[in-house]
């Protein structure tokens, strides 16, 4: 198994993630002050997020995706873990070009979104395919749809909880 479909996870998502890093905070502070539109999307882009919150997110998700990356290489890109996580990840670019529709301009993610996150995700899916990987099982899909909002609510309340003032 090549190395760039396993660790290529952990590099895709450092390169929407530094993107993030900058804009989330204050894009979402921007887009909470509106008024009169109706907000979309998950609480933390339609609440004000400190830089703080933001980057506490960031790296906790890091910490994850990295852990998903380590168990897909250790695993020659067998692990469900890192399957779902690979599919969850692609799925989750398209939630990017989705909420910027919806807001009808830029939304934190968005640049990488259709230039990293989406290219590379369907490119080492089929990659672990031509290698003989086992893929397209049920429970990774089902992985996929179960990780990707637990991960990003977990990620957000953890570090909403950890940078609320005292």
């Amino acid at each position: 198994m090549r190395k760039a479909v396993t660790w290529g996870l952990f590099l895709a998502w450092l390169a929407n993630d530094t993107e993030e890093w900058f804009t989330m905070a204050p894009w979402s502070q921007q887009n909470a002050a509106r008024t009169g539109k109706r907000q979309l999307g998950p609480v933390w882009l339609r609440e004000p997020v400190t830089s703080a919150q933001s980057h506490v997110a960031i790296s906790l998700m890091g910490a994850f995706v990295l852990a998903a990356a380590a168990r897909g290489a250790a695993t020659g890109g067998r692990s469900r873990f890192f399957q779902s996580t690979l599919v969850g990840f692609g799925v989750h670019g398209f939630g990017h070009l989705a909420l910027s529709a919806a807001h009808r301009g830029y939304t934190p993610g968005v640049a990488t979104a259709p230039t990293v996150v989406i290219p590379y995700s369907l490119w080492a899916w089929r990659e672990l395919g031509r290698q003989g990987v086992r893929r397209n099982d049920a429970r990774t899909w089902l992985g996929a749809a179960v990780l990707l909002p637990a991960s990003l609510a977990a990620v957000h309340s953890t570090a909403r909880a950890l940078t609320r003032p005292s």
